[in-house]
């Protein structure tokens, strides 16, 4: 299977060939400006332990991470929203190794702020088969140290583009997650971790594949 990084950049090229330059320009002033501002040092560390979680999937059923855990490791990644392109393609790309994983006894999971009914159509649009779950008001990503509030200037950027995250995610804080991908043991250890404040790019599968055979 090709790996994700050459599609995340030839989306990357293809926004910088088409975007207007005004919304090219406050986005990449906004990414510097979270590079700037994001601390790793805040953020889940290799070897804590994870924060237990509670949260509901596309259909409204509770998942928690204990029973997630059980006698398998646990690969979260978290998303932005469904509106993300490059969500989209790192939410694919995990889709495609599903099956490995799970064969590797590694149970997957997504946490996104969108509301159910938008994680639903995430699921029913990538055929995903693993849980899609609701981080309401991205309460479980800030004990991670891993949310961005987004500054105003991003707002008409968002409307021009069509996205409301108001609707989507339920509140108007304008905040999402940092993307990042966890590999957690049985014990609830945290073994490999992928945090990346640069939301163009993210981890390989083919990465995280190797993560699970070293566990």
């Amino acid at each position: 299977m090709a790996d994700i990084t050459s599609e995340l950049e030839a989306l990357q090229q293809t926004i910088e060939q088409t975007a207007p330059e005004k919304i090219k320009h406050q986005i990449a002033e906004t990414k510097s400006e979270l590079a700037r501002q994001f601390a790793p040092a805040n953020a889940i560390q290799l070897g804590d332990q994870l924060p237990p979680f509670r949260l509901k999937d596309a259909v409204g059923v509770e998942q928690n991470s204990a029973d997630l855990l059980g006698q398998h490791a646990l690969l979260i990644t978290f998303y932005r929203g469904e509106w993300c392109p490059f969500c989209n393609i790192a939410i694919a790309g995990l889709q495609k190794y599903h099956a490995e994983l799970k064969a590797k006894g590694v149970n997957l999971v997504a946490i996104t702020p969108e509301l159910p009914n938008n994680t639903l159509t995430m699921t029913e649009k990538h055929e995903l088969k693993f849980p899609v779950l609701t981080d309401l008001h991205n309460a479980y990503a800030r004990q991670l140290g891993i949310v961005w509030k987004q500054p105003a200037s991003l707002r008409p950027v968002y409307e021009a583009l069509g996205h409301d995250l108001q609707q989507r995610n339920g509140d108007d804080s304008f905040e999402v997650p940092i993307p990042a991908t966890l590999l957690v043991d049985k014990d609830g250890i945290v073994r490999n971790l992928f945090i990346e404040p640069d939301y163009y790019k993210r981890v390989d599968p083919k990465v995280v594949l190797g993560w699970t055979e070293a566990l």
